[in-house]
């Protein structure tokens, strides 16, 4: 990956994150790595925890960025995060698990709740 392109992602990210905080969640974990992959986004609100997956896209033209969650990414995304609720150190025990998506585009976030 090169540089631009982590930078874009990184503030995509960055974008994202302000969106939940300025929606009342808190940012529990950002970048939460193992070796079987990566969660980009972990917020909390009301005994609710959220893993959300940060798209981020400079224009429309490969396609809106949620359109890249596919259902094999999913999946990983959804393993994961039980990894992270059984390895990790999550603020509570939480009542429910969320998946959202965040598509980030120059325009604006656009975040997907409930998004699988």
């Amino acid at each position: 990956m090169t540089a631009a392109r982590q930078r874009l992602g990184a503030a995509g990210e960055d974008r994202a994150a302000a969106w939940y905080e300025a929606a009342g969640y808190a940012v529990v974990a950002r970048n939460w790595r193992c070796r079987d992959g990566e969660l980009d986004l972990i917020c909390a609100i009301d005994r609710c925890i959220v893993v959300c997956e940060v798209k981020t896209r400079s224009s429309l033209a490969f396609g809106h960025p949620a359109e890249a969650v596919t259902a094999t990414k999913q999946r990983r995304i959804r393993g994961l995060a039980a990894r992270w609720l059984a390895e990790g150190d999550p603020p509570f025990a939480p009542h429910s698990v969320r998946f959202d998506v965040a598509a980030v585009l120059p325009s604006g976030v656009e975040v997907i709740q409930g998004a699988f």
